[in-house]
């Protein structure tokens, strides 16, 4: 949980300005996650051996809690016997006083044993509890993570656009297409002198003929003959 705690909070919004400065945050961010999963992982694994040792500790408990029965009930036999003249006495109270003793023993591993399944359990809820935080502390900084770079991803869009239109690219659309509406001045200029060249250029039978119309020219030469020939 050392490194979780040394990545996250420095990410605080007091701190985002020096952070900038060193590292991406994104990546740290990422780095901190993976950090985390590592740590995830480690503590699944510690929990499945503790539970492992609960269970056998669990076992060894009634086990040995079904030994000293059987011991007490063997004990109990040997008496019985005794009493009933199947058995010489001194022989049942020496095979009953190790019966038990074999029952006393079991009850002071059936008592570890018990200690054992109580330690452990305190240790499983503990692990338990630290998965659980860790699996929602990688939840919400994975969440905190999408919502990063879609912010990143926005501002970075905003700034190309807003950069856009306040003009600081010079090299930017605003800027082609003044370069344009001077080519086409230029182009426009150019025409009209060609076209003023073009007229002063024109011959004198050009210049005759935009003045005389042909088809009245025509006209007037077939009138003048035909009056020279009513006068004949």
């Amino acid at each position: 949980m050392g490194v979780f705690k040394r990545l996250f909070t420095v990410g605080k919004a007091e701190a985002h300005a020096a952070i900038d400065k060193l590292e991406d945050p994104i990546k740290m961010t990422e780095q901190g996650i993976r950090d985390l999963k590592l740590d995830l992982d480690k503590s699944l694994q510690a929990l499945a051996e503790v539970k492992a040792l609960a269970i056998r500790s669990k076992k060894d408990f009634s086990d040995y809690t079904a030994k000293a029965k059987n011991y007490e009930e063997k004990a109990v036999l040997l008496i019985q016997k005794a009493e009933r003249g199947e058995l010489d006495v001194a022989e049942a109270d020496r095979l009953a006083t190790e019966a038990l003793t074999m029952k006393a023993s079991a009850d002071e591993n059936a008592a570890r044993s018990g200690e054992e399944v109580k330690r452990f359990d305190t240790n499983i809820a503990q692990l338990d509890a630290n998965v659980k935080k860790l699996k929602s502390a990688i939840t919400n900084y994975e969440n905190e993570l999408r919502t990063l770079k879609a912010r990143a991803r926005v501002s970075k869009a905003t700034e190309k656009i807003n950069k856009q239109l306040s003009g600081i690219d010079s090299s930017g659309t605003v800027g082609m297409l003044e370069k344009m509406k001077d080519k086409v001045a230029q182009q426009e200029a150019m025409a009209e002198a060609y076209g003023e060249i073009a007229v002063e250029n024109k011959s004198l039978d050009d210049e005759i003929d935009s003045v005389l119309d042909d088809k009245k020219f025509k006209a007037s030469l077939s009138l003048e003959e035909l009056k020279a020939k009513m006068k004949q």
